[in-house]
């Protein structure tokens, strides 16, 4: 297993970056590696919330199931990712700070069969691809031209 966290703050609102973060199909516009996001259960987002998503790799693209295992507006969103080889359990958490919010992520990277062995490979990456993404989000909330 492979753990990913990170920060970061963004000058925005936690209502305002949960309300982003919560609906999966706004990740496109801020993560280009996510290059579809479809919603698979009727309702308003919550607890139970699935989405099917296919992200971009260097070798051509990944089908996901994302769920939304916990729900705490402008506080707290946990998931589960299934991916082929791959299970990701983690946390967003939204804290207000005087610059706006300080958003924190934690991943559990659980990697199954043949990918096993490439764990510590795979933190690594996606640390990496984490910070960018959201960064990304970062500053596409921040060009938006909404007040905190």
């Amino acid at each position: 297993m492979a753990r990913i966290s990170g920060e970061v703050v963004i000058r925005r609102t936690p209502k305002k970056v949960f309300e982003c973060v919560a609906d999966e199909r706004n990740e496109p516009s801020w993560n280009p590696r996510m290059k579809r996001v479809e919603l698979l259960t009727p309702g308003p987002v919550g607890v139970g919330t699935r989405w099917a998503a296919t992200a971009g790799t260097p070798r051509g693209s990944t089908d996901m199931v994302i769920e939304v295992t916990g729900y705490e507006p402008a506080r707290r969103l946990d998931s589960v990712t299934q991916l082929p080889g791959m299970d990701i359990v983690g946390s967003v958490l939204f804290q207000g700070a005087p610059e706006g919010t300080r958003l924190r992520w934690r991943w559990d990277v659980r990697p199954r069969g043949a990918l096993r062995a490439v764990g510590p490979l795979l933190g690594l990456v996606g640390r990496r691809q984490e910070r960018q993404a959201w960064e990304g989000l970062r500053r596409h909330l921040e060009r938006e031209g909404v007040r905190r």
